[in-house]
């Protein structure tokens, strides 16, 4: 079916649309995210620590602005449209929205809170901007070319470009600990979802009913049917720390490699 819509429309506006998910110009997305990532842990490995300050905070403020700006846009269409302010969908505090926050405190802070914002930046936040780019539930609501489909792909693609970045340069170093020090930061958000969650039947850092995870949400219902679904809130927020863990295990083994290859390159060398 044929649909028209403007750049900035809103979900509710364009009229004929189902999804762009794993359209074409979707796994097009998908390789260009892959492969910039990979190309800019490569050439930027080097970079100076003193520069990637700067470069984290003028990141920190942009990726405020665009966040401001979307829930503007996305506000004025609801309450103009008759459908008031979404409360169990726009309040920032899903699990990518730890992102914001996290670089906000990354980039203008120091010491343990510094500390902590880089371990999620490096685990938890890479895993969801990698799911995000792969799985873009925004491209469930907008076409491609649209500012709701660019916000998400960009969104999760950033997610995914800062946590890389930060690896390869060596800004930040993983050790097993940064699983915990990363899941902090998630539960003091935790502290703000769950009470909406509970309140309003949201599913903020996905701690109601995990929706879209099918496994998971299966688990939800089950657990709330017996009514202690706070069993399976308890559950999933002990699961990010799983999540953290796998990013180390991976982190540690890519250093592994590439450890072996310089030492290999060398040895021939000096043979």
């Amino acid at each position: 079916m044929l649909f028209l819509y403007g750049f900035f429309d809103y979900k509710g506006n364009i009229q004929g649309f189902s999804s762009d998910l794993f359209s074409p110009m979707h796994f097009v997305f998908i390789a260009y995210a892959i492969i910039s990532t990979i190309l800019v842990a490569i050439f930027a490995r080097k970079a100076n620590h003193k520069h990637i300050d700067l470069i984290l905070k003028i990141a920190s403020i942009w990726v405020l602005v665009l966040e401001i700006t979307k829930i503007s846009w996305e506000s004025y269409y609801d309450i103009s449209g008759g459908h008031g302010f979404n409360k169990i969908g726009i309040i920032p505090v899903y699990t990518c929205s730890l992102y914001i926050y996290t670089m906000l405190l990354a980039a203008w802070t120091k010491g343990k809170v510094k500390e902590y914002s880089l371990s999620f930046l490096t685990t938890v936040s890479v895993f969801s901007g990698f799911v995000g780019i792969i799985y873009c539930n925004g491209l469930n609501w907008y076409p491609f070319w649209t500012f709701g489909a660019f916000y998400s792909m960009f969104f999760h693609y950033s997610m995914l470009l800062t946590g890389v970045f930060l690896l390869a340069t060596k800004y930040k170093k993983l050790e097993w600990i940064d699983a915990i020090k990363g899941w902090i930061p998630m539960c003091i958000l935790a502290l703000l979802a769950i009470p909406i969650d509970y309140e309003y039947g949201a599913d903020y850092m996905q701690l109601y009913n995990a929706g879209g995870v099918p496994l998971l949400s299966n688990l939800a219902k089950a657990l709330a049917g017996l009514n202690i679904r706070f069993v399976y809130t308890i559950i999933m927020l002990l699961l990010y720390i799983t999540i953290g863990a796998l990013v180390i295990g991976l982190y540690k083994l890519v250093k592994l490699i590439i450890e072996s290859i310089n030492k290999n390159k060398a040895t021939e060398e000096a043979n």
